[in-house]
């Protein structure tokens, strides 16, 4: 069966598949992989797996896991295979997954000019495209981050066993094994990679990852990780009228929100990495929302805010929780009212742990083998100052490099789009990049 990477791609995007809301687009995915000849497999994130993860809260139950469906696709390539079926758990076949995660963060249609969820072509240059490069977008929730990507890893499989069938692709006498991964939940932790890193699916190995999120197509190998803490402070309430009888909370606040600042400052400079030199901000710290008060006349006594803080790859979230937990300390220690009613820091929600590999891994060279195959200039690879899924994939001993089109700008942002071609080369350059790994897993 043909593969039409752009009605997979809009279908997909069709699908409102925000955290929790995943399942139908894994039925979407599973369903279109098995009519493709793919073999496929399918699992749930699994609480009791995911209690022992450092990056997720001890007290998961099945509520919070529900909906979190990840499918996957395998094509067994060459003719070590020719017997075997992908389940027969042979680890001689050099293994390749290309992942894609099927969830997207919530659009407010207010800020759009179209439909979040009903995708929309357009013939003009996206804002993601080089200057004097024009051609077919897409428009749509997940276009950039990263449906598309998934599209182009589904093509790329494709197009290697039609290579494999027709003689224009050439593997090894090992073969390869292509494993098309669509997982739930990456944006809010990684509940599906991260259940199949402790508890594969599969009856085999898997040697390496091509993680496909928005890296305008370019190879990244660093991850930065990230801490969610929770900062509450006390006052005491009192009429505004006699304002001096309280003690409100907010320049307490900017007390602890300044010594962030300025850690964050101190950390750009102390907190060293090649791979982050360029970035205005290295290791950001921000303050993503704030509660305090109860009424407008009244002096406000409770605090309520919450901090994402980066950590850079080579670092723990413990070890920055830590440095700011001392910070936090100063500020109480050298203001009364704090130092007698202490802040309380404490982490929420999901952990990032930052993550990365060599760059002369096997298959970030394959990545960089792949791009000059298809006509693109070798780009070195760099860092990125978000999390992704790749961290679960280096955790389990699995090397993961990000590639994909299109780029993080676009990402959560209003009318999400993706210059077309950029899919298009991505299919192309994952494709020779998964023929380069064979060749060279048989060397």
């Amino acid at each position: 069966m043909d593969f039409d990477m752009r009605a997979f791609a809009a279908d997909l995007c069709r699908h409102r598949s925000t955290a929790g809301e995943e399942a139908a687009a894994a039925a979407f995915v599973a369903e279109r992989l098995a009519d493709l000849g793919f073999e496929t497999y399918a699992w749930d994130a699994d609480p009791a797996v995911l209690a022992d993860h450092p990056s997720f809260p001890d007290d998961l139950d099945a509520a919070a896991v529900e909906g979190r469906r990840s499918v996957a696709g395998v094509l067994e390539l060459g003719d070590a295979t020719d017997a075997t079926d992908a389940g027969d758990g042979d680890d001689s076949v050099p293994t390749l997954v290309l992942n894609g995660h099927l969830d997207v963060v919530p659009a407010e249609p207010a800020e759009w000019s179209s439909d979040p969820f009903e995708p929309v072509w357009g013939d003009g240059a996206a804002r993601d495209a080089p200057p004097g490069r024009d051609g077919e977008t897409l428009t749509a929730r997940g276009a950039a981050d990263m449906k598309s990507g998934l599209a182009a890893c589904v093509g790329a499989a494709v197009d290697v066993r039609e290579g494999v069938a027709d003689g224009s692709v050439d593997l090894p006498p090992s073969g390869l094994r292509l494993v098309v991964e669509a997982v739930a939940g990456e944006e809010d932790g990684g509940y599906g990679a991260a259940t199949a890193a402790l508890a594969s699916p599969f009856p085999f190995e898997r040697d390496a990852a091509i993680v496909a999120e928005p890296t305008e197509l370019r190879p990244v190998v660093a991850c930065e990780g990230s801490l969610m803490a929770r900062l509450e402070i006390d006052g005491r309430s009192a009429h505004a009228a006699t304002r001096w009888r309280g003690e409100d909370v907010l320049p307490g606040f900017e007390a602890v929100r300044e010594a962030f600042a300025d850690l964050e400052a101190e950390r750009a400079e102390s907190v060293s990495h090649p791979l982050y030199e360029s970035f205005p901000v290295p290791w950001p710290v921000v303050c993503g929302r704030v509660e305090a008060g109860s009424w407008a006349s009244t002096v406000p006594a409770t605090l309520d805010a919450e901090f994402r803080i980066g950590v850079a790859p080579g670092e723990t979230v413990a070890e920055v929780e830590a440095a700011f937990r001392e910070r936090l300390d100063r500020v109480a220690t050298d203001d009364p009212w704090l130092r007698e009613h202490p802040p309380r820091f404490e982490r929420f929600s999901v952990q990032f742990e930052p993550a990365e590999i060599a760059v002369d891994e096997p298959v970030v060279e394959a990545v960089r083998a792949g791009l000059a195959a298809t006509g693109h200039p070798d780009v070195e690879p760099r860092g990125a100052t978000y999390g992704a899924d790749s961290r679960h994939f280096v955790a389990a001993g699995i090397p993961a490099v990000l590639f994909g089109p299109g780029t993080i700008d676009e990402a959560h942002y209003p009318d999400e789009t993706i210059a077309w071609e950029e899919v298009v080369a991505a299919r192309d350059a994952v494709a020779a990049a998964a023929e380069r790994f064979a060749t060279d897993y048989a060397a």
